[in-house]
C-alpha cells in the first residue's frame, strides 16, 4: 500500500484500475434494512449517488447501527485506513504526554500543532509522533481502540481488520508510515465508526448492534465492550476534527451543509496491486437530534478520494435536513449552529 501523491498524477496516466468508481446496479441487493430508519437510510443512498462505495450510521450513545448502505462492502475484510489512522495515534500521544494540543512540533522546514496537523493532515507530523510513540505503544493504543477486533456484536457477514503484531519494515517507513496514513494496517468501516463513536460519546467504546426487525428496534439494550481513557483528550482532537471540517481536507462539506457542527477526518491512499484508490470519511455531528456517527468509504479510480467522501456527507446531512428529519425530532430547525466560515488548504 502507498500514499496517493496528487503531485504525479499526470505521470500515472497509463495506470489499470480493477475497481470502478460506478456501482453496479445491485449494490444494495442483499441489504438487510427491516430494522433500519428509512429516512437515514435513504439519505446515505441519494449521498452516494451511483458511487461504489458503503455508509455506515450509528448512533454513539447506545451503538446501534441505524443505517448501513451496500452492506457486503461494508462487513467485508479491511482495506488500509489511510489517514484516518492519525485519529488513533492522536489520542496515544496525548495519553502518554508525547504531545499537547498546543506543543508545536519541529518538522522539515517548518513547526506545526495537533490541531493543524489533524485539519491538513499532515504526514510528517503523525510520522514523528509514531517514531516518537514506538510500535508497541503505537499497538497498544490501536487495539485499546478496539482495532484488531471485531466491532460488532454477532453482526451476520462481519469479517475482521487486522492490526498487525510488528512494524512494516523501515524500507517501508516503518512505524512512521504506519501512523500517518495506516501503511500495514487494515480497518473496517464498523471498526472506524466505533471507535469515531466512542469520541462522540465521551469515551464508552459500544459493541455495534444492527438490527434486523422492528422487534430488535423496539427491545435494543446497548452493550458496553470497554470504557476507554480518552475524555480529558476529546476537545483536544475534536478542534482538529472540526478544522479539517472548517478549513481543512475536509471542507467540501461545508459546500452542502452548513446548518450544525460535523467533526471529522478524511483519509486518502491506493492499493499498488489493485490499483484501487480509497477515500475515508470519519465523522460524527452535534445535529439538534443529538450526535450522529457516519462512516463513508469510497473504491474505485482516481475520482476517489478522502475530500469527496467528506463532499458526500455532506449531501448525506443535507438530505436529512431536506426531509426535516431533525425537526421530526421535536427541536425546532432554527436552533442549529451556524457553521464556520470555510478557508483553504492542500488537497489531502
Amino acid at each position: 500500500m502507498r500514499r496517493v501523491d496528487y503531485r504525479y498524477r499526470r505521470r500515472r496516466y497509463y495506470d489499470r484500475f480493477f475497481t470502478s468508481s460506478i456501482a453496479p446496479p445491485d449494490i444494495f441487493a442483499g441489504d438487510v434494512t427491516a430494522g433500519e430508519d428509512p429516512v437515514v437510510r435513504q439519505a446515505a443512498i441519494d449521498a452516494l449517488d451511483g458511487l461504489n462505495g458503503t455508509v455506515v450510521v450509528i448512533n454513539p450513545d447506545n451503538g446501534r447501527i441505524v443505517a448501513m448502505v451496500n452492506q457486503k462492502m461494508a462487513l467485508s475484510p479491511g482495506v488500509e485506513p489511510c489517514s484516518t489512522i492519525k485519529l488513533s495515534v492522536a489520542f496515544a500521544a496525548l495519553s502518554e504526554g508525547i504531545v499537547t494540543r498546543d506543543t508545536e512540533v519541529q518538522l522539515p522546514g517548518f513547526r506545526t500543532d495537533m490541531t493543524e496537523a489533524l485539519a491538513h493532515s499532515i504526514n510528517a507530523y503523525f510520522e514523528e509522533l509514531g517514531r516518537e510513540l514506538g510500535f508497541e505503544r503505537v499497538r497498544h493504543y490501536a487495539t485499546e481502540f478496539g482495532l484488531g477486533e471485531l466491532a460488532g456484536y454477532h453482526i451476520a457477514g462481519e469479517q475482521l481488520g487486522v492490526y498487525p503484531d510488528q512494524p512494516i519494515p523501515a524500507s517501508e517507513g516503518g512505524v512512521g508510515r504506519m501512523c500517518s496514513f495506516g501503511q500495514g494496517v487494515s480497518l473496517t468501516p464498523l471498526q472506524l465508526g466505533a471507535f469515531v463513536a466512542a469520541i462522540a460519546n465521551g469515551g464508552t467504546l459500544y459493541y455495534l448492534q444492527h438490527p434486523t426487525t422492528p422487534e430488535q428496534v423496539a427491545h435494543f439494550v446497548p452493550r458496553i465492550k470497554r470504557e476507554l481513557n480518552i475524555a480529558k483528550y476529546i476537545p483536544d482532537v475534536e478542534d482538529g476534527m472540526a478544522g479539517a471540517v472548517e478549513y481543512g481536507t475536509a471542507r467540501s462539506l461545508r459546500t452542502n451543509f452548513q446548518q450544525f457542527s460535523v467533526f471529522g477526518k478524511t483519509g486518502t491512499c491506493t492499493n499498488e496491486g489493485t490499483h484501487t484508490h480509497l477515500g475515508w470519511f470519519a465523522s460524527f455531528s452535534d445535529s439538534p437530534q443529538g450526535k450522529l456517527v457516519t462512516v463513508v468509504l469510497l473504491e474505485g479510480d482516481m475520482r476517489v478520494y478522502g475530500p469527496r467522501a467528506a463532499d458526500l456527507t455532506g449531501e448525506f446531512y443535507k438530505n436529512l435536513w431536506d426531509h426535516n428529519y431533525f425537526a421530526a425530532k421535536g427541536v425546532p430547525e432554527d436552533q442549529s449552529a451556524s457553521a464556520a466560515p470555510a478557508g483553504s488548504s492542500p488537497i489531502e
